[in-house]
């Protein structure tokens, strides 16, 4: 019996393969579990570290939380949540602040989500921030035992004449394994997705932006002035084509990002300097004169010298905005597999988890309503219906990407066009001629009363 509905399936459950345990992938996973209909997740990992997973991520009330609590999950997430990490600072290289939002107050000992319903609402309301490994665990765990098969790396999706004999080829402890008899193969398999490259011939495409994290492990003896300065939230340093971003973890550490506009894709091996060292790394962008960060203020400086431990070199990728694939039956995409996006946004794990959210309801209702092809017809909607709210995020993520990332000029000259372009995201289609005029005459004037 579906535990949310409580209504008893129609017909027997289909055979349903989720390939990748990230976020959308468990979500999804989790979803169906409740409805009383079996899974299985195929991961490439061998086991759930739950290592260090790049900075961290909020949720946002209508998509991330929305998914959270049909899960079960949100007081789960509330004992990890940071109520006081969404701290937000921006500045330009010379530390002069140019927007600063408050942290929210921590919860009072008082007051138990548990047990107060309005606390619970006021909570997720402030888009407490969460470490992204965090929430892999709680996902993960929210799983019966055996429902994840570790260390199933997928090398391709060889389609058959119907869903049933569509091959999936894994490499398991150096040996070729293949499934068989899914009805469903569902892609949430990330950037580099091999069910992608099943149904599409689209390859994610570079963005034109380097970046670099590294992590700065007791930053309050190790960094003060910065652990200050980041208050437990975040600290965004911005410049022509440059971007340094501290965020401070669950466990207090801070992960710096450092980002970068290059023309060059394969930048690590043309930058000069081994980009896995630590060492050879900061010497390079602070390097006078030429460094990409030479001459930026101190407190940045202090970032990279202070860090430890890691030095991870990266490179950003996308989907095209608009992206779409010819409906095959019995296979569909979600989260990065299906509209990968760079990370300037902040939506991408959001609209991964409103995927899962969406398209369970839709196999639910397929299996509940019996039809012969409803399973088909509910993949079929749910793929229309994501296609045209991923599109609108992707939009925003591309504009703002080019925004922050390739604009000439002080970023006094191009930060009102971005909050511009957030403000038009949240507020009705009418409202949108003056999303633009009020940003602008904002900056305006606070620039004058700081003068």
């Amino acid at each position: 019996m579906n535990k949310t509905t409580g209504k008893t399936p129609a017909q027997s459950p289909p055979k349903i393969a989720i390939i990748g345990a990230g976020p959308a992938g468990c979500m999804l996973a989790r979803l169906l579990h409740l409805a009383g209909i079996p899974v299985t997740v195929f991961e490439g990992e061998a086991s759930p570290n739950y290592r260090s997973q790049g900075g961290t991520l909020d949720l946002h009330t209508h998509t991330g939380i929305a998914a959270l609590k049909q899960a079960g999950l949100f007081d789960k997430f509330l004992e990890r949540a940071r109520y006081d990490g969404d701290f937000l600072q921006i500045t330009d290289k010379d530390l002069n602040v140019l927007i600063k939002r408050a942290g929210s107050p921590a919860p009072k000992e008082s007051s138990d989500p548990e047990k107060d319903p309005s606390t619970r609402r006021r909570l997720a309301e402030q888009r407490p921030e969460i470490d992204r490994a965090d929430l892999r665990r709680i996902l993960t765990e929210s799983l019966p035992e055996g429902t994840i098969k570790w260390g199933y790396h997928l090398k391709q999706l060889n389609l058959g004449s119907d869903s049933r004999s569509n091959a999936l080829v894994f490499e398991k402890n150096n040996e070729i394994e293949t499934e068989r008899g899914f009805d469903l193969v569902i892609g949430a398999d990330g950037a580099w997705s091999k069910v992608r490259g099943a149904l599409s011939d689209q390859r994610p495409e570079y963005a034109g932006v380097g970046m670099i994290e590294m992590s700065i492990p007791e930053p309050a003896t190790r960094a003060p002035e910065l652990y200050a300065a980041v208050n437990r939230g975040n600290l965004f340093g911005q410049g022509e084509g440059k971007r340094l971003v501290v965020q401070q973890m669950g466990d207090g550490t801070l992960t710096v990002h450092i980002g970068f506009a290059t023309a060059d894709e394969h930048w690590t091996d043309s930058c000069g300097y081994d980009a896995t060292d630590l060492a050879q790394t900061q010497a390079a962008l602070l390097r006078q004169p030429d460094g990409l960060f030479a001459d930026w203020h101190s407190m940045f400086h202090q970032a990279v010298l202070r860090a430890e431990t890691k030095c991870i070199p990266r490179t950003l990728h996308k989907l095209p905005v608009g992206f779409r694939w010819e409906h095959r039956c019995g296979v569909t995409l979600v989260g990065d597999a299906a509209h990968l996006m760079t990370p300037f946004a902040g939506e991408g794990v959001n609209v991964a988890l409103e995927d899962a959210l969406r398209l369970a309801r839709g196999i639910i209702a397929a299996v509940e309503g019996g039809a012969d092809d409803g399973l088909d017809c509910g993949v079929f909607a749910f793929e229309e219906e994501m296609w045209t709210r991923a599109e609108k995020v992707a939009r925003l993520t591309d504009q703002l990407t080019n925004i922050w990332m390739f604009s000439k000029g002080d970023p006094r000259s191009f930060i009102p066009k971005a909050m511009a372009l957030h403000l038009k995201f949240r507020i009705p289609g009418f409202l949108h001629p003056l999303a633009s005029p009020f940003t602008h005459s904002y900056f305006f004037l606070k620039n004058c009363f700081q003068r």
